[in-house]
């Protein structure tokens, strides 16, 4: 007979799987963005950024380490089944996540409100939004990710699920604040 832990383990490792063959995606669109960004902007003609990021950027860059801290200690503290600190902590987390969200979207207002707009004659600006937009997109995917785990969390699912669903969880949130890092720090170095 197969215990029911034993089956679920063999059950969610395709999953996780499949989150790394995500990953490896996201890599790939980012650097495929990046690239584009180096080749138009490497063109001359006046074709760099030319602008200074909002200030915004750099507040969402410290929300997002917070973020990723608080769901390092969620996931700590799913593992040491500490059910209570696990809610508390994924709070936390799915709070800063719509902060770095709200922060991104004041950005872009700063810019509209100077005139810097998506469609623009200089595309190295398009290509800032679409950095932005793009990751934003991804931080809303962590986002229902979270909400799953927090479901989880008040539920009665068995424990390796629970884990499972933190540790895949966490990997993404990590993997997203990763890629902000990489993208704020590009676009200093390129402004």
């Amino acid at each position: 007979m197969v215990l029911n832990n034993d089956f679920d383990r063999h059950n969610l490792q395709p999953k996780k799987f499949v989150l790394w063959l995500f990953i490896v995606s996201s890599i790939i669109f980012f650097a495929g963005l990046t690239s584009g960004f180096i080749v138009y902007a490497g063109d001359g003609a006046g074709k760099s950024l030319n602008v200074d990021l909002p200030k915004a950027f750099i507040y969402s860059t410290v929300v997002i380490v917070l973020s990723s801290l608080t769901m390092h200690k969620a996931f700590l503290s799913s593992k040491k089944l500490q059910f209570a600190q696990q809610k508390l902590w994924l709070w936390l987390t799915l709070f800063l996540g719509v902060v770095f969200i709200s922060l991104q979207v004041y950005g872009w207002t700063v810019w509209t409100n100077l005139g810097i707009f998506f469609v623009n004659s200089n595309a190295t600006i398009s290509f800032v939004y679409a950095f932005t937009l793009f990751h934003v997109l991804h931080i809303v995917a962590g986002l229902v990710m979270i909400l799953t785990a927090i479901k989880s969390s008040y539920g009665t699912v068995p424990n390796v699920t629970n884990t499972f669903r933190m540790e895949i969880t966490s990997i993404f949130w990590h993997f997203v604040d990763i890629v902000w890092i990489y993208l704020y720090l590009f676009l200093l170095l390129n402004q």
